[in-house]
């Protein structure tokens, strides 16, 4: 695709939004974009249009806050899974998004966010890491193939182990980076990561590291509770936002 001013124009404002979701709940710069830039452009080039953006987001993510590597070992085995299950999808799936999937995709985690909200609190046992953890990560990664989008069941897994607020953060920055890696060559297969959309994906770093430079300032500035809300409505209304956009 060509890439006027007013293509640019838009790519700028929704990556701006975007970043800005990312930097205050840890999540939802390839969720919204995908969905955003969607009308504009193919769900793949979309993607692959934000293959640099997740990349460093995610980094920058995960590299703020404590030593990482804690994170890794308890959280590898996910992260092995992330990487099996998309490979396996990219190879099994039928190409292109179903859109009953994604409907599917939004009600779960518009449901999960409304029991987020509730009282109830979903715990994971040190037990049940043990093998809910790879299962995760294969069923996290089949989803990343059939519709671009990260956050399922990744999100509530990860929430569910009783991670500090900075932990979290953290530890959805490593899965979103594993799965990001992990779904690169399958965009490269498709021929939709052009050198334009490549040189495309760079400039569109800008204004998604702006956004999420102001959504993190705004998080510190925030107190446990009020981020618990806000993390949990961020997902309401990404959730809502997949249910409703097939249909419309």
């Amino acid at each position: 695709m060509t890439f006027d001013i007013s293509i640019w124009i838009i790519c700028g404002a929704v990556l701006l939004l975007a970043g800005f979701v990312k930097g205050v709940i840890g999540l939802g710069l390839p969720t919204i974009s995908v969905g955003l830039l969607g009308l504009i452009m193919t769900p793949l080039q979309a993607a692959a249009l934000l293959v640099i953006p997740n990349l460093v987001t995610n980094i920058w993510q995960l590299a703020i806050g404590e030593p990482v590597m804690a994170l890794v070992r308890r959280l590898w085995p996910t992260l092995a899974g992330i990487v099996l299950g998309t490979l396996f999808g990219a190879l099994a799936l039928p190409a292109g998004t179903s859109r009953w999937a994604v409907i599917a995709l939004g009600i779960i985690l518009a449901v999960y966010a409304l029991i987020g909200l509730s009282a109830v609190h979903l715990q994971v046992s040190p037990v049940a890491e043990r093998w809910a953890g790879p299962l995760v990560g294969v069923l996290t990664g089949l989803v990343t193939v059939g519709t671009g989008v990260f956050v399922v069941p990744a999100v509530p897994y990860l929430q569910a182990l009783g991670l500090s607020r900075a932990m979290l953060v953290q530890a959805l920055g490593l899965s979103f980076l594993t799965s990001t890696i992990a779904l690169a060559p399958a965009i490269a297969a498709t021929g939709d990561m052009s050198p334009e959309i490549a040189g495309a994906s760079l400039i569109a770093l800008a204004p998604a590291l702006g956004g999420m430079f102001l959504g993190q300032a705004l998080r510190n500035k925030i107190g446990p509770a009020v981020f618990r809300r806000a993390f949990f409505g961020g997902l309401l209304l990404l959730g809502c936002y997949l249910a409703t956009k097939p249909l419309l």
